[in-house]
């Protein structure tokens, strides 16, 4: 798959113990854009965050949090974007999600060694 120069990116910002049809909400987005054959879709945990609430979730010891945030990170050509973005907005209920244009300067997977 080849990505054109002019790509955007979507990001989800959720909480870690949000559900979507009994799984993780960042387990079912990531799932489903690899269905719809979006590009590639990256999950990154944080360890500190707050969101619309105002309300600190962290991993550190004393605040244990079972709520971390969540960010799931999917770049692909606009039309592609938009229209996943519609798809996951019933699925999304809190959170933040965004888009951004950004510019693809390489995008492969790495060769398998001979």
């Amino acid at each position: 798959m080849e990505l054109p120069e002019d790509c955007l990116r979507l990001r989800i910002y959720l909480g870690e113990s949000d559900s979507w049809e009994h799984r993780p909400l960042y387990e079912a987005v990531v799932m489903m854009a690899r269905k719809e054959g979006l590009a590639g879709a990256t999950v990154f945990r944080s360890s500190m965050g707050f969101g619309a609430n105002s309300r600190i979730h962290t991993s550190k010891i004393l605040n244990l949090s079972t709520d971390l945030p969540v960010v799931v990170e999917i770049i692909d050509e606009a039309s592609k974007i938009q229209a996943f973005g519609e798809k996951i907005g019933p699925m999304v209920k809190g959170g933040l999600v965004t888009l951004e244009s950004v510019r693809v300067v390489h995008y492969s997977h790495a060769q398998a060694k001979k």
